[in-house]
This record gives structure tokens, sequence and C-alpha cells, in this order.
């Protein structure tokens, strides 16, 4: 039995899309810039909020032009991040089963950490053990640290531990750290796209999730 599950966040435990493709447009407008589709803005995520902006402005702004609207993006993303964010169907039931197994649940996100510890905080209070997000003793995936740091945490071997992720980054993640991944199919990537990004197991359902732990 696994000792540890550790998930990603956005696309994997909630759906995120809408509210960060609003804060994003929101940006993108008050500057003057074309703002951005759903479909863009679902294959620019994945890699941190920065990397999502830089991809979402024009190429040939300038930095301190892209540090304004990244600065005004964040900004209104803490005010507005959880009005339409939702966790997805049978994700809280999942995460209660594993808590009454004593499944020790990490959250490695590539939010910052403050905002990362924010929604877990207003979406799973009680139902996670820790939550790692981007900080400076913590590099953002597909770097390992943060899976690293969560089994160091709780004293568990790569072995024990498995990860569950919706991205080709996620896949990334568990490969450089040692760590079993499987891919979600309810997230941000289709199956076909993942498997050419390495990935090799995949899964349909969150309520799944407990029997493949056992």
């Amino acid at each position: 039995m696994r000792k540890l599950v550790i998930f990603d966040l956005d696309g994997t435990l909630l759906y995120t899309l809408e509210d960060l493709m609003n804060s994003v447009n929101f940006s993108l407008d008050l500057f003057g810039y074309e703002t951005k589709t759903l479909e863009e803005i679902t294959s620019f995520v994945g890699n941190g909020v920065e990397h999502l902006m830089r991809r979402a402005v024009p190429e040939n702004i300038s930095e301190e032009d892209f540090k304004n609207c990244y600065a005004c993006f964040k900004d209104h993303y803490s005010k507005h991040c959880c009005e339409k964010t939702r966790p997805y169907d049978g994700i809280i039931e999942t995460l209660k089963i594993l808590k009454n197994r004593d499944v020790k649940i990490g959250i490695v996100s590539n939010k910052f950490q403050q905002a990362a510890e924010d929604v877990c905080q207003h979406y799973f209070e009680g139902l996670y053990d820790a939550v790692m997000g981007e900080s400076e003793s913590c590099r953002r995936k597909p770097a390992p640290d943060g899976i690293n740091m969560m089994c160091e945490q709780f004293g568990v071997e790569k072995d024990e531990a498995i990860f569950f992720g919706d991205s080709e980054v996620d896949v990334k993640t568990g490969d450089n750290a040692g760590v079993y991944c499987v891919s979600v199919l309810w997230g941000f990537r289709d199956r076909e796209f993942l498997a050419e990004h390495g990935a090799h197991l995949f899964i349909e359902n969150p309520l799944d999730i407990a029997d493949m732990i056992d």
C-alpha cells in the first residue's frame, strides 16, 4: 500500500481555467493587448503563472511592460481566484477516503507557495497534510523539489509514494523525482498528448484513485 499520495493542483484537483483566463484577460485588456480564448489559456498552463503570462503577452514587449502586466495579473488573481474554480467531481470524496485510510496526502503545485496554501485551505481544509508551491527553497515543476521535500517530510521512500497529475510537466516531474506518476484524463491535456510526452498509465475517474494505492 502507498503511504503517501501526492497530487498536482490545477487540472488534477481543481478546475481553474476560467479564473485564470479572466485574470489574464483583465490584465491584457488593461494594457491594450489582445485577450486570449479559453483554448489558448489551456495550452499555456502547466509551468506556473509567470510562464502563463509570458505566453499570453505579445512577444515584442519590454521586460518592464511584462513585469507591470504580470503584477496586475497577480493582484487580480489573488482577489478573484475562487470565483469559478471548483474541485473536479469525485475529488472531495476521494480525499476523504484516503484520509480515512490514514494515507498522507500532499499537494505539489506550480503556484507560488502562499497562493497554493490559500487555495488549498479554501477548497480542501482538513483533507490534506502538506502543500508545496514555488518558493526560494522549492523550484517549480518539473524540478523534483516539491516531491522530494514531501517524501522527506513524511519519512516515506520513493517507492511508497505515488503522484497524480494532468500534464506533461507532471510526467517529467515524476520521472525527475523517481516517483510513480499516473496521468489523469479529466484535466487540461488529453491522452494522446500525454502519451506523446511519456505518460504510460492513465486514470479517467477520480474515484478510482483509492483503488490504485492498495
